[in-house]
């Protein structure tokens, strides 16, 4: 598992930057009612796009939660007075406080499924009757792009997808949610080239091959034999799903 403290001064610029932010707060305000006054984005990071969120609507109130110190540090210059350190399974927030809460590239880093199922509970909690849950789904599958860089990583060991969309949609069923609209954005600028894969190897980025494991060895000599090593192949493209509460 990364370390997020540590990931946060790179983090915006190994994940797209600015395009990438742009093209995922798009997405989800197009699935955000224009009449929401009130939004909260669980797990909104450095901010980097939950402040996108309140560009688009001025006039809406935005909150952003983490529970790491170094992304929410960062958030704060973004969100001044709108950002607040909490766990995702324990919110802070009076029941239906909200108008949408929005949870982006959140449930697949949980630690098992009865997370992800609490989580989604505490964001129908904290909505008003008839406000709008918006998150990401299937993120790991998102990744794989069809290259010759998922051809080499395809026998790698795999974590079971906590986010797939059917758990996802049995969990907001579970809490009164119902499917209102989906909606797919490009991970701008996240296409991997096989050289920077070899860095996300030796870093931890793929959580069931930890950095010195002899099998991450394995697949980083493999990388290195590809093509265009620095030529970076398709950007992934991410799945977002609306509920409405009630």
């Amino acid at each position: 598992m990364l370390d997020y403290d540590k990931e946060a001064v790179e983090y915006d610029a190994l994940r797209g930057g600015e395009p990438r932010a742009e093209a995922a707060a798009e997405a989800v305000l197009g699935l955000v009612p224009e009449d929401t006054r009130s939004l909260l984005d669980v797990a909104c990071g450095t901010g980097i796009v939950t402040r996108r969120y309140a560009a688009a609507r001025p006039e809406m109130r935005l909150t952003g939660i983490d529970r790491t110190y170094g992304m929410a540090s960062r958030a704060v210059p973004r969100l001044p007075g709108a950002v607040v350190l909490a766990d995702a399974r324990r919110l802070p927030f009076r029941d239906g406080e909200f108008d949408a809460v929005t949870s982006v590239w959140l449930l697949h880093l949980l630690g098992g499924p009865e997370d992800v199922r609490t989580v989604v509970g505490e964001c129908a909690r904290v909505l008003r009757p008839g406000g709008v849950y918006v998150t990401t789904v299937d993120k790991a599958a998102a990744h794989n792009v069809g290259s010759d860089i998922d051809a080499v990583l395809a026998p790698r060991p795999r974590r079971p997808a906590l986010d797939t969309a059917a758990a996802v949609e049995a969990y907001a069923e579970e809490h009164g949610l119902r499917p209102v609209g989906q909606a797919r954005f490009p991970g701008r600028g996240q296409g991997r080239s096989p050289r920077r894969t070899v860095t996300d190897l030796r870093r931890g980025w793929f959580m069931t091959l930890p950095p010195g494991d002899p099998l991450a060895d394995d697949f980083a000599v493999r990388l290195a034999a590809l093509p265009d090593q620095d030529r970076p192949r398709p950007d992934p493209e991410f799945t977002l799903r609306a509920f409405r509460k009630g």
